[in-house]
């Protein structure tokens, strides 16, 4: 039986334990150093893979409906338009993404509505110029136009646009009568209110754009809205009493200007005949005077024969004179010069 080696013993065979047997067991293999060159390029490749990786995560893809704003150890670089770029890796830069074409709205005094009790007041109510109160909901539509003043100038956009749209609305309420606002007069009010607000966005840098203001609601507060409802009807009865007499006005008046119309057309013409019927009658006298003063004579007796034949042309008898000379014609139709125009 063969002694086992001593690791410690000095002998040859030191390297090598199992240089009597020349056969090492089976489960254990002989070891074998590596190389350190080896071992460097590994380590090299495994690093140059790693930041392979670290630049490709530059490459972003922005689409159309978006605007990307690079930044630069947090200070802005520049915008990105639609499209793949690239911008240095993270830390050195970082990218945000902006939809500059989504519209987002806004609802002013809806929530507070639905939440509040019949005896309170909320947001939703303002105060009009005439100190009356109002019941407004209003929608406000707004997208981004500028992606840079957008990320750095907005923390909360959708509490900023909301907060400056009730004080400008406030405003614009408090400088305006309520029946205007209640009746129909809300196109005047939504103007107004996206003018002012756009200005007021524009001066935080806000970077967005209003689309459109919508006043969704004005109505008087529940509490009143039964007295005020009354107020309504009141007046919408005396506008309606206010046309019917003006109805009636525009009908009488111009009857009235027509029957005057007509009456001094009539008074006109009565002028007119006696004026010229005067004018006739002194026309005929002065040409029987001329007459009278040409031939004097002549002149009396033919008056007086027009003057009896005027006479006697009425009368029922027969004057026959007996002095003349032919006498009495034989016969004569007394019956029918009696009978005048008769059968």
């Amino acid at each position: 039986m063969a002694k086992n080696p001593s690791p410690w013993d000095d002998n040859d065979n030191f390297d090598n334990p199992w240089a009597d047997n020349n056969v090492p067991p089976k489960n254990i293999k002989p070891f074998k150093p590596k190389k350190t060159a080896e071992i460097n390029f590994k380590w090299w490749w495994a690093v140059a893979v790693v930041f392979l990786l670290w630049l490709a995560s530059g490459f972003y893809q922005v689409q159309p409906n978006e605007e990307a704003v690079v930044l630069r150890f947090g200070a802005y670089h520049e915008t990105t338009p639609p499209g793949l770029h690239y911008h240095l890796p993270y830390p050195i830069e970082t990218m945000r993404k902006v939809n500059i074409t989504q519209e987002r709205s806004i609802n002013l005094g809806i929530q507070e509505a639905q939440l509040a009790s019949a005896a309170t007041f909320t947001e939703s109510h303002m105060l009009t110029g005439d100190e009356n109160i109002v019941d407004i909901n209003l929608t406000i539509v707004w997208r981004v136009e500028d992606a840079r003043d957008y990320v750095f100038n907005m923390q909360n956009p959708d509490q900023t646009v909301r907060v400056a749209a009730q004080s400008v609305l406030r405003e614009i309420v408090g400088q305006s009568q309520m029946m205007p606002i209640i009746s129909g007069d809300r196109g005047k009010v939504e103007d107004e209110t996206k003018a002012e607000l756009q200005k007021v966005l524009d001066e935080y840098g806000a970077g967005i754009r209003i689309i459109r203001v919508k006043l969704q609601k004005a109505d008087p507060p529940k509490q009143v809205v039964d007295a005020f409802n009354e107020v309504q009807r009141a007046k919408a009865d005396m506008e309606r009493f206010k046309n019917e007499a003006e109805a009636y006005r525009n009908e009488i008046v111009p009857k009235a200007h027509g029957e005057a119309a007509q009456r001094l057309q009539n008074a006109e013409a009565y002028k007119q005949t006696v004026v010229n019927k005067a004018q006739g009658e002194a026309d005929r006298f002065m040409s029987v005077y001329e007459a009278y003063r040409s031939g004097r004579d002549v002149t009396i007796k033919r008056l007086y024969l027009e003057a009896m034949e005027q006479v006697l042309g009425n009368s029922d008898k027969i004057i026959i004179d007996s002095g003349a000379k032919n006498g009495v014609v034989p016969y004569l139709p007394l019956d029918k010069l009696t009978n005048k125009g008769g059968n």
